[in-house]
Formats: C-alpha cells, sequence, structure tokens
C-alpha cells in the first residue's frame, strides 16, 4: 500500500472514543479528529464564518459561530442543515487532505469519526474500530455530564445506530468496560498488528 493504512474510530456517546484517540496518538498514531477540524473552522477568526454568517445572518461573532443561533435558524429544517453541510464539508474534507499529505509516511493515521455508520463514512476507510462499552457503565458516564438529562441521553441514543450493530459491522473492536490499562493493552496491540500489515 503506497499510502498509509486509514483506519476509522467510532463509538457511541459515552463509550470512551476520546480516551482512545489519545492513546492511539500516545502510540504516535496520527489521528484526523473531525469535529475539532469543525470547531476551529466554524471558531473565532474561522474561515468559515463569512459563508455562514451569508447563509444565516445573524449567527456569528466575535466568538465563532454562535451556536444555539444557528441550531435556531437549522434545527428541524432539512434545506437549511443541507446549505450548512454544503459549507461545512467541503472545508472537513480539504482539512482531512492536508491531514493525509503531511502523514504521508505514516503506516496508520487514523481518522475520528462520530457518527461514521449514521452518516455513512465507511467509504475509503481500510478498516473500522469500534469503541464498546456495556449500556449500564455508558449510562453512568454519560448522566455525569454537565447538563445531561435522562431524557436527552435516550434522545441521542435513539438517533444513533445501536451498539450491537456497530460491534457487528466493526473490523476491530475495543472494549473500554475495563481498567485503562486494559484498554491501553488493547489499543498497543491492534496498532501492532496494523504497523506489521502495513510496514512503511
Amino acid at each position: 500500500m503506497s499510502r498509509p493504512f486509514i483506519l476509522g474510530l467510532t463509538g457511541s456517546i459515552g463509550m470512551g472514543k476520546s480516551a482512545v484517540a489519545l492513546m492511539l496518538r500516545e502510540l504516535g498514531v496520527p489521528v484526523f479528529d473531525a469535529d475539532a477540524a469543525v470547531h476551529r473552522l466554524q471558531g473565532p477568526n474561522g474561515t468559515l464564518l463569512p459563508a455562514i454568517e451569508a447563509a444565516f445572518p445573524g449567527t456569528t461573532g466575535p466568538h465563532g459561530v454562535d451556536r444555539p443561533a444557528l441550531g435556531a435558524q437549522v434545527f428541524g429544517n432539512p434545506e437549511a442543515l443541507a446549505r450548512l453541510e454544503a459549507i461545512v464539508h467541503p472545508a472537513v474534507a480539504d482539512e482531512r487532505a492536508t491531514f493525509m499529505l503531511e502523514h504521508a509516511g505514516e503506516a496508520i493515521v487514523v481518522f475520528d469519526i462520530p457518527l461514521l455508520f449514521e452518516k455513512g463514512h465507511a467509504a475509503g476507510l481500510d478498516a473500522v474500530v469500534v469503541v464498546s462499552a456495556p449500556a449500564e457503565m455508558q449510562r453512568t458516564r454519560v448522566l455525569a455530564r454537565p447538563g445531561m438529562t435522562p431524557e436527552k441521553f435516550a434522545h441521542i441514543l435513539a438517533l444513533q445506530v445501536p451498539d450491537a450493530e456497530k460491534r457487528a459491522r466493526a473490523d476491530h473492536v475495543i472494549d473500554t468496560g475495563m481498567t485503562l490499562a486494559e484498554t491501553r493493552e488493547q489499543v498497543a496491540a491492534l496498532v501492532s498488528a496494523l504497523r506489521q500489515k502495513n510496514p512503511r
């Protein structure tokens, strides 16, 4: 393979995906975080602010996108959401292309994609790893977050592909329902196996 092995990283809310992404980085694997790219593009002095303001007047300011104001214009409006996605998605694709150029010599790169299965982002990936934990542990983690309620959690879960289906569709599963050290061992074993498959 003349390019890095592209591993998609995903998992439902509260499953420990961010922790696993950090472990991958600690092992020297470059991780492209699509959400972080969006936040940067829409943050203070973000390159997307003029286009978003033009399409949705009154939704940006010195601190970047005013999320509640933008949400009010987009939520429940498929046409508005499509307009917003037409601004954001190409910019994220450009960021991802730059990331790939910067890390062309790596054996593995990771695309951290929260809604990988929900949005059909598996195309172009060489494999998918799903981060998973027991449902009760997931619930405890999520409800400990500031501002989270059982109702909000239920709504988020309803929008996501069920964990069991994600695990069934995954090429690899990382179990975070154990100690951090044990999870780290699983991540290290996966990275080692993929580097052996794709030496650079």
